[in-house]
């Protein structure tokens, strides 16, 4: 078993390098690249499973047949984390880490196997064991629908940012129709003094603040898919600064999802209306600089830039109302 010790070893240190490893700037993209990386990825797979089909019942491999197993699988792994390494940053750095991740997936799915296999018994490890074979084989099939270039990898990356707006969204619109207390389905009576406790109820005060609140967090919503649309239809490749745009627009929209999320959280009872105020205005910015992008960007030609400054309006009327309803708390 020191063989697959070793081997663990390995690949801990082969994951750590790559989560900070970067590319030669000067690599040369390769058409068979995808092919390859294709090529290393399914030897993985059928290393795995060869490792996982000799420790699943007695007699264990010998030694030597350890060792054969584990160079085989850390070889195809070694070849996968190479080509990693070979695709440039001019490719796209959403590409990249899209990539990047993939390849990591795959490796700690393999360590997890190796993991099992060690610490198991080996008349319990088959239930444990097969499980930990369809990670990694979960993981390596994922390659097949992996993004292609950056625009792909983009949409895939701005797509993931939405869901998480819809359902900030979708949580604060479903306290808010639930009625007066937005905490009765998880607090007994008891716990609050047969409801007693007004710090769990939303003021007057409070719903006007919300409505403007919800506007922002709304305009969230339709600028994500707004963008997503144009990475779509617009979205080009073919220059470098085709590609840089890409990945600035997925740098920014990354940042409207924690935004929105905090200001939702701001907008439960008792609510501070200077926190409300300042996490309202900080969603208002990253939104804005996410039009500014957009609209100096290649995927906001003529036909675009209409909900653009809609969103801009809408963004601005919004947050001044905010800043209306909270200025006797400053």
């Amino acid at each position: 078993m020191e063989p697959l010790q070793r081997l663990l070893d390995n690949l801990r240190a082969v994951l750590g390098k790559l989560r900070d490893g970067e590319s030669s700037e000067g690599s040369n993209f390769s058409p068979q690249f995808w092919e390859t990386l294709g090529q290393a990825i399914k030897a993985t797979s059928q290393e795995a499973t060869k490792i996982s089909l000799a420790y699943s019942k007695p007699p264990l491999p010998s030694e030597d047949d350890c060792q054969k197993l584990s160079d085989g699988l850390l070889n195809s792994i070694l070849a996968a984390s190479t080509l990693y390494y070979s695709l440039p940053k001019k490719q796209g750095i959403t590409l990249r880490k899209t990539v990047r991740e993939a390849v990591a997936d795959v490796i700690e799915g393999t360590m997890q196997l190796l993991e099992v296999i060690l610490n198991s018994p080996i008349q319990s490890l088959i239930k444990v064991q097969l499980v930990s074979t369809g990670s990694v084989w979960e993981a390596c099939d994922q390659f097949e629908q992996i993004p292609k270039d950056n625009q792909a990898a983009v949409v895939a990356t701005v797509s993931g940012y939405l869901g998480v707006v819809k359902d900030a969204l979708e949580e604060m619109e479903q306290a808010l129709a639930s009625g007066e207390d937005p905490f009765s389905d998880v607090l007994e009576d008891d716990e609050t003094g047969a409801r007693g406790n007004q710090d769990t109820y939303w003021s007057e005060e409070d719903h006007r603040l919300i409505a403007p609140c919800l506007g922002l967090m709304k305009a969230s919503k339709a600028c994500m898919k707004k963008v997503l649309g144009a990475l779509k239809t617009h979205g080009k490749v073919e220059t470098t600064d085709q590609v840089a745009q890409l990945d600035d627009l997925a740098d920014i929209t990354q940042e409207v999802s924690p935004s929105v999320d905090e200001l939702a959280l701001s907008m439960y009872p008792p609510m501070n209306h200077v926190a409300v105020r300042f996490n309202a205005a900080k969603l208002s910015s990253v939104l804005k600089k996410v039009l500014e992008i957009v609209r100096s960007s290649h995927v906001c030609p003529d036909s675009e830039t209409s909900w653009v400054q809609f969103l801009s309006n809408a963004i601005d009327h919004n947050m001044n109302k905010v800043k209306s309803l909270t200025q006797c708390a400053l």
